[in-house]
């Protein structure tokens, strides 16, 4: 079964991409956690994210299109990336989460993809 895992950073962690001092230590874990990903053959696919000020958010309503700067969720912490994997299971993909950096320092939600419709 397929599961997307979503990992949420605060800006804060987003300042550690390049942060001099602090880059290395974040870019270590990723290249670590990627690198048991790919190894575990359990990769579907993945990206990291650019910051959330590079984010637009567009609504549409009443038929008019309106597009905002920025993500505006109301919430401390933005989408950093994703990961869709494979495996058998909730709770592997429960485990895979647990491991990520950003479940130490902010939070990685973990879906079922939805497949698709059968015609």
């Amino acid at each position: 079964m397929q599961y997307m895992l979503i990992f949420r950073e605060s800006e804060a962690q987003f300042g550690e991409r390049n942060d001099p001092a602090k880059a290395p230590a974040y870019w270590g874990a990723w290249m670590a956690y990627i690198g048991a990903l790919n190894e575990a053959g359990v990769v579907v696919t993945g990206n990291g994210l650019e910051p959330p000020h590079t984010a637009a958010t567009v609504r549409v309503r009443d038929g008019a299109r309106h597009v905002q700067d920025g993500p505006y969720a109301e919430a401390k912490e933005q989408l950093g990336g994703y990961f869709v994997i494979e495996v058998p299971g909730l709770d592997e993909a429960i485990a895979w989460a647990a491991r990520s950096p950003s479940a130490s320092y902010a939070s990685a939600e973990v879906r079922p993809v939805l497949p698709p419709p059968q015609r």
